[in-house]
This record gives structure tokens, sequence and C-alpha cells, in this order.
């Protein structure tokens, strides 16, 4: 590795990242349509692909959690007002 006046100890330690890397292997289209947005965006590539990853898992945990909600949505069931005097 070589230096220049640029590069002290204190700036090669803050660019590590802390990040997990995973390499990942897309489709033509689907590659393309990241490159787009990416464009589109003016961000790199990883950093549009990584933020779609996601939006995607908060779908699908959105998804679960209202399978949940509708499994517990049923009739005939007491409701239980929520106040203070419940919680002492």
């Amino acid at each position: 590795m070589t230096f220049d006046k640029w590069h002290t100890f204190d700036t090669l330690s803050v660019m590590t990242t802390t990040k997990k890397r995973m390499n990942i292997s897309l489709s033509d289209s689907a590659y393309e349509m990241i490159v787009g947005l990416a464009q589109r965006d003016q961000v790199p590539e990883a950093t549009k692909a990584s933020s779609l990853i996601e939006l995607a898992l908060e779908v699908e945990e959105d998804y679960i959690l209202s399978s949940i909600a509708r499994a517990r949505d049923v009739k005939g069931v007491k409701w239980i007002p929520d106040s203070d005097a419940i919680w002492k």
C-alpha cells in the first residue's frame, strides 16, 4: 500500500466499513434496472441494491405481521379497553 500526503492513520481507520458484504447473482434485466435506478438517483449501484433489498424486507415483514393480525382478528372475542387500570 502506498501513502500520499492525504492519507493519515486517522483517515485509513475511518474508511473501513462495518457493513456486511454479500455476493449475489442477478438476471440481466434486474442488473439493468438497478443500474438505471442508481443513475437516476445518483447513488452507487450497491447502495441502490441495498436500499431495494431493505425495502423488500420491510414489505415481507408487513405481510407476515398482517397474517398474524388476521389470524387474531376473530369474531366473538371480548374486547378489553386499554387503560392504566389494567397495567396496575
